[in-house]
């Protein structure tokens, strides 16, 4: 009976939490989750930190808040199709998917991981899985160096230290060398990632013009690099389009 009660109480406070969100529709901390719902911090603080895991909420380390991802917002996509009333994101994904059949996502940062918020797969037979909530190491990968492009070069210079400093050794980055390959994305507006995570696997990114709250977002193009690379000008162009088609301030 107490495994049972327990349970039951971990269950309640998971939705009392994203009830919190539904009510607030902004990001919320660790102190105040625990002081609104009388939670203990540490209890909270597994309870989030399981939620960011299991890819329902991101976590952001420098306001230190959390968020819901759009896997929430896609559980309940046949009552609403928007993240907090904003659709603009999701018909973007859904142009790209359709103009150029392949693999479209979007993710954005979760401390020191870029992680997927929304794919749409390519009908295609030859193609790579990825689904939302899947996370992805921000100083090797694709959309995670994407991500840091937009970042300040000192918050680049913070971020690449705690990594080195508690990520796996395969996921640290010397910081000059990142900086290279940063600065191209920021001078070329988009990253040709190829190999990296998965062999013959690639992702076209690029980052979008920051939406509610100031998040950045990443907005990819995945699926085989031969393809990629055959059709790299037709889906930059198709990226810049859908961008400014859907995402006019």
């Amino acid at each position: 009976m107490a495994n049972s009660d327990s349970s039951i109480k971990t269950a309640r406070r998971i939705f009392e939490v994203l009830e919190y969100f539904e009510d607030v529709q902004r990001p919320i901390s660790l102190k105040e989750i625990s002081t609104k719902c009388d939670y203990p911090t540490s209890s909270a603080a597994a309870l989030l930190k399981s939620m960011v895991t299991l890819g329902y909420l991101f976590y952001d380390s420098y306001n230190r808040t959390y968020m819901p991802t759009m896997r929430i917002a896609q559980m309940g996509g046949w009552l609403n199709s928007g993240l907090f009333g904003d659709s603009a994101i999701l018909s973007l994904v859904d142009f790209l998917n359709q103009e150029l059949d392949e693999l479209v996502n979007i993710s954005t940062q979760s401390d020191l991981h870029a992680q997927y918020i929304h794919c749409l797969q390519t009908r295609k037979r030859l193609r790579f899985e990825v689904k939302p909530g899947e996370v992805r190491p921000l100083a090797i990968s694709g959309v995670g160096r994407t991500l840091l492009s937009g970042h300040t070069d000192v918050e680049i210079a913070r971020l690449i230290r705690r990594i080195n400093a508690v990520c796996p050794p395969e996921e640290h980055m010397e910081l000059d060398e990142l900086m290279k390959i940063i600065n191209g994305i920021r001078r070329d507006g988009y990253m040709f990632s190829k190999h990296i995570i998965v062999q013959d696997a690639g992702v076209i990114a690029m980052l979008l013009p920051k939406r509610n709250f100031g998040r950045h977002l990443v907005l990819g193009v995945g699926g085989p690099v031969s393809r990629l690379e055959e059709r790299q000008d037709r889906i930059i162009a198709c990226m810049h389009e859908g961008i400014a088609r859907f995402l006019k301030e």
